[in-house]
């Protein structure tokens, strides 16, 4: 599947500016390949307020991270968030240093790094909830396994749903995922 399908189907709420950040999965034939389509999405994306990261890099997969920089910032900047990622290991909650201290986690062989539910602008509540529960006891499950807020999470779920939707529409009558990317 090209990398623009799996912008669209993957990332949607990101595009469209209504969600901080998305995460895929991307399977390609060469190392090339992957740095190539990197470089040229981020040249295209930036100038919109996207940005797409590699968290993690296997032979013919990588984690792909696509975030709206600014939110992503002003979400690592709340308190709550900052003392919470200090018992991680993020010490300096700039965005690259903060996004190089998660590829780290992914790397280092310690357990999977659950605070990336944060990045992916979760409810810090739900994150928590998540890693005191093992994954166990959640009140309902969407995008994420939620702990918190049910009514508001099933809104949210229902609104990143309804945004897929479009865009997978949208593209498929023919708009580029440059067009779908709200500038912000």
């Amino acid at each position: 599947m090209a990398f623009e399908k799996y912008l669209v189907d993957y990332c949607s709420p990101t595009l469209a500016s209504v969600k901080t950040a998305n995460l895929f999965n991307w399977f390609y034939e060469s190392h090339t390949e992957l740095w190539e389509q990197l470089s040229y999405w981020n040249l295209l994306m930036n100038p919109k307020g996207v940005y797409l990261y590699v968290l993690r890099e296997h032979p013919k997969k990588a984690l792909i991270y696509v975030c709206r920089k600014k939110r992503l910032e002003e979400n690592l900047k709340r308190p709550e968030v900052t003392a919470f990622l200090a018992a991680y290991g993020y010490r300096d909650l700039n965005v690259e240093t903060a996004i190089e201290r998660l590829k780290s986690r992914f790397t280092t062989g310690e357990a999977f790094p659950h605070e990336i539910g944060v990045f992916l602008d979760y409810p810090l509540g739900d994150v928590i909830g998540f890693i005191e529960n093992g994954g166990r006891n959640y009140k309902c499950s969407g995008c994420w396994k939620v702990y918190c807020d049910e009514c508001e999470s099933r809104k949210l779920f229902a609104m990143y749903q309804k945004c897929r939707d479009i865009y997978r529409r949208l593209y498929e009558e023919g708009r580029s995922v440059f067009q779908l990317t709200v500038a912000v």
